[in-house]
């Protein structure tokens, strides 16, 4: 896809900036991103990236839009309550940016869809488990895919960006200092804007990578929401990961 008269004014707040311009738009138009998870960040991950002209979108969820998920879930009307999550969210993105192709799956990620990763630029983790999570990163660190991980609870959340460089640590260096989570947003509760921060962020993470603006340096980023607060923290690869340590 090109830049023409018809997308050149849309994206034209894009274009302006040093770090886009003409040729980064339009290898964002080009393409392929995939979502794992249509929950509280992925809402927020999806509208970003398809208002932004990414060019290809794959999602993957397998629940059903509940009366409980539209307090933070903002790209589900009150009618789509009992419905797939990934069917609504295509109607919804489509009156976004019909240009946009979204493919969907109404399932849960798992092994036997590997293959999907086979097009794909960019791989954003809005999973709520941590099988998910290690499974997205040995299939990414495998096919050297950049992997953008995120997470939200209470009033707290995390973001972090795996380009999956040879010397880099990945997910399961991160995830060997703790376990799956106890409580989820079920039990312990999640403030609703929280979610659409994390989100925000791993979507910017995943533009930056598509436009190949990658850390130099990989942090962990942590927010508080309740002291309007970051922290970053440094990122050492495990010289005894068993996904990414070199054997």
């Amino acid at each position: 896809m090109q830049l023409d008269s018809s997308n050149t004014m849309r994206y034209c707040r894009h274009i302006l900036l040093p770090e886009v311009q003409e040729e980064g738009q339009e290898t964002l138009m080009n393409s392929h991103a995939l979502i794992v998870g249509a929950g509280g960040l992925g809402c927020a991950v999806l509208q970003y990236l398809v208002a932004a002209g990414t060019g290809k979108i794959t999602v993957f969820d397998h629940d059903t839009v509940d009366i409980t998920n539209l307090q933070r879930q903002i790209l589900y009307p009150e009618l789509s309550v009992g419905y797939s999550k990934v069917e609504t969210a295509k109607q919804q993105l489509a009156k976004l940016n019909s240009q946009v192709e979204i493919n969907t799956f109404n399932k849960q990620f798992d092994h036997s869809d590997k293959s999907t990763l086979n097009s794909v630029n960019v791989v954003i983790d809005c999973s709520d488990n941590l099988q998910t999570r290690l499974l997205l990163n040995t299939l990414c660190w495998s096919k050297k895919i950049p992997l953008i991980s995120g997470s939200a609870i209470r009033m707290e959340g995390q973001v972090i960006h795996f380009p999956m460089r040879d010397d880099d640590p990945c997910y399961a260096c991160v995830a060997s200092f703790f376990n799956e989570p106890s409580l989820s947003c079920m039990e312990a509760g999640v403030l609703s804007p929280v979610v659409g921060t994390i989100g925000s962020l791993q979507a910017t993470e995943a533009i930056k990578s598509l436009l190949n603006i990658e850390p130099s340096s990989l942090s962990l980023l942590l927010y508080d929401a309740h002291q309007l607060a970051f922290q970053t923290f440094k990122i050492n690869k495990n010289p005894q990961c068993n996904v990414c340590a070199d054997r």
